[in-house]
């Protein structure tokens, strides 16, 4: 049965603290230190159950929890001198001003998915936390950035693990009324929604508006009513469904992004992919310039090229899009006509071969580093993989010469450096650091803070790593063991010993099992009174990826038979919070994956 009408019930502020509604619908606060700990003040304990989601924290507060915060003078003092920060930072130019470009442009990022925070679901895994992290910079850059991307219904899959060990996926749907997200609007104040040609018809994706610091995010939602049931479900889910969802999927974002970006006023000078998934965004920005300057398909896709980058991320086939022709032909027969060419020639620009192959698939990564005059791998030794593995495409070149370079993934260092760290970084670098983070005459003070003070530090983030794990241990297992069963979680972990931690997707080239190939010695160095060590580990498998399970179950068992609970954990459903509190408290970051398969290691550098 359908609701005859939808009501969207929202707080309503006391004037004195109003100002809090916007610092909740701009994640700034989630990498400054103050403006977090001015939400944990509004309630600290419904803080956590609402996920540190700061727009859901203010709804559940009642008018009278609202009203007591308003005449707290020490709360309202705190958070006028927060919002001050805030403002100061919105209007604060940033590295790029410093440039002196005469004329200020618009980069476009295209990403399938984006870890802002754990509050915003709306990632996997690494190229997720990547893209959050490059869209955090960006804001503290001063680049002239918009993020694209999709909004899932539904999210990434929530992990639980059966009691032999086994992934179960569970789908939650997320409720955007009760994110940071703002309807974006057209010139009639009507919600702003794009249409895209699809086999069975038009499909309609509604455009929502998420501010990080400075840079605007913008996401596409096919889950409105004036789309037939089989559309409003391709943005449900990231990476789920078909091979023809994934298809519909990218088609949205990468045609339908630029079509949003257009409708909105946008018209970016530099196009940035974030891997292969967006590569469609390429022909629709040919189609555009075809049709604004009147010239035929090779000259605009000149002009396409000379503004495109492309990041490749992985070596491995999994991470390379390959749709079979049957899938491209099904969704571009029509759309090739406004280009101007034939579905031959379009699938050929997917193609390694130099002519049309009617027996070679459409490779996204392919379509992306023909259509982009700039391509780079994530690390130095990706690159040197990627012009190895591409060679086919410039095959009269010399593979040093390949036109693919590295820059090395890095991350955004106040979103993942700890507090007690920060505080010695200002103490003995100056506050300097932090808008100057590649400054090495800063770093090169590092010697000055004792090695006393940075293990007392270290070992107070280890001590909240134990805690924070038994506490999570208990709660996802409460409904399992008994009260005696429950208790003996309180001897799990040691906060003295060495900590070790693995924290990654389960993929069969990260090698997850390797440690416990030999068990009895791993046992024996777990099990030294004298040099103690533990390890905490952390994983999703993909849903369909029967290996990867196999591994969670296997670590699971082989600690039970050894009877090694105690020293090695397992925290399942693994996301941004335990991502943040092993990378701060873990001694040592284990990585053991095949070479060269892993690109870049990106958890590695965050610890």
């Amino acid at each position: 049965m359908k609701p005859v009408q939808t009501f969207i019930v929202t707080a309503k502020l006391p004037s004195k603290i109003a100002k809090l509604k916007e610092l909740a619908y701009n994640y700034w606060w989630c990498w400054n230190y103050n403006a977090k700990e001015l939400f944990i003040r509004v309630n600290n304990v419904l803080w956590d159950e609402v996920n540190h989601n700061p727009v859901l924290l203010i709804n559940r507060l009642t008018q009278e929890e609202l009203e007591d915060l308003a005449n707290q003078k020490d709360f309202v003092a705190f958070l006028d001198s927060v919002y001050d920060s805030f403002i100061k930072y919105l209007e604060s130019e940033g590295w790029y001003s410093t440039l002196g470009l005469d004329k200020v442009g618009t980069i476009a990022y295209l990403s399938p998915e984006y870890g802002i925070n754990e509050s915003f679901p709306n990632y996997s895994g690494g190229l997720g936390i990547l893209s959050g992290d490059h869209l955090k910079t960006a804001s503290d850059l001063g680049l002239p950035l918009v993020g694209i991307g999709l909004l899932y219904q539904q999210g990434y899959f929530r992990q639980k693990l059966t009691q032999s060990g086994w992934q179960n996926e569970l789908y939650i749907p997320n409720d955007f009324y009760s994110l940071p997200l703002i309807l974006q609007r057209d010139k009639n104040g009507d919600p702003l929604i794009i249409d895209l040609d699809f086999p069975l018809g038009k499909v309609y994706a509604q455009v929502w508006r998420m501010e990080i610091g400075k840079v605007p995010l913008f996401l596409l939602d096919t889950n409105i009513d004036k789309n037939i049931p089989e559309y409003r479900d391709i943005t449900d889910q990231l990476y789920g469904g078909t091979r023809e969802t994934r298809i519909q999927q990218e088609f949205i974002l990468g045609i339908g992004g630029i079509r949003a970006l257009k409708a909105i006023g946008i018209e970016p000078e530099v196009l940035h992919l974030n891997e292969g998934h967006a590569a469609f965004a390429l022909l629709e920005r040919i189609r555009l310039f075809m049709k604004k300057y009147n010239i035929d398909f090779r000259s605009a896709k000149q002009i396409v090229i000379g503004t495109s980058v492309f990041t490749t991320h992985t070596p491995v086939p999994a991470g390379n899009e390959v749709f079979d022709q049957s899938l491209v032909k099904k969704y571009f027969e029509k759309y090739v006509n406004e280009l101007g060419i034939s579905i031959e020639e379009l699938l050929s620009l997917g193609q390694v071969s130099t002519q049309y192959d009617p027996n070679e698939g459409f490779s996204m990564t392919v379509l992306g580093l023909r259509l982009s005059s700039y391509r780079n791998g994530v690390s130095k030794l990706h690159g040197k993989v990627a012009r190895r593995m591409w060679h086919s495409l410039w095959k009269d070149i010399p593979e040093d010469e390949i036109p693919i370079s590295h820059i090395t993934n890095g991350v955004h260092t106040m979103t993942w450096v700890a507090r007690e760290f920060a505080e010695l970084y200002d103490r003995y670098l100056t506050p300097r650091w932090r808008i100057e983070p590649d400054n090495q005459e800063l770093w090169d003070k590092i010697d000055m803070i004792s090695s006393d003070e940075l293990w007392r530090e270290k070992q107070r983030r280890r001590v909240r790593l134990v805690l924070f794990a038994r506490n999570y241990l208990k709660q996802r297992q409460k409904g399992f063991l008994s009260p005696e069963q429950l208790n003996k979680i309180n001897e799990y972990l040691n906060p003295d010993a060495l900590t070790i931690g693995f924290a990654r997707r389960f993929a069969p080239y990260k090698r997850a099992t390797l440690l416990f190939r030999d068990m009895e010695r791993l046992k024996k160095i777990l099990t030294d009174p004298e040099k103690p060590v533990q390890i905490i580990i952390a994983g999703k498998a993909h849903p369909q990826d029967t290996q990867g399970k196999e591994m969670i179950q296997t670590i699971i068992h082989r600690v039970r038979e050894y009877g090694l609970e105690r020293y090695v954990v397992f925290l399942e459903d693994y996301d941004v919070v335990i991502a943040r509190l092993m990378v701060k408290g873990c001694d040592v970051w284990l990585n053991t994956p095949i070479r060269p398969l892993e690109a870049s290691g990106t958890s590695g550098m965050k610890a």
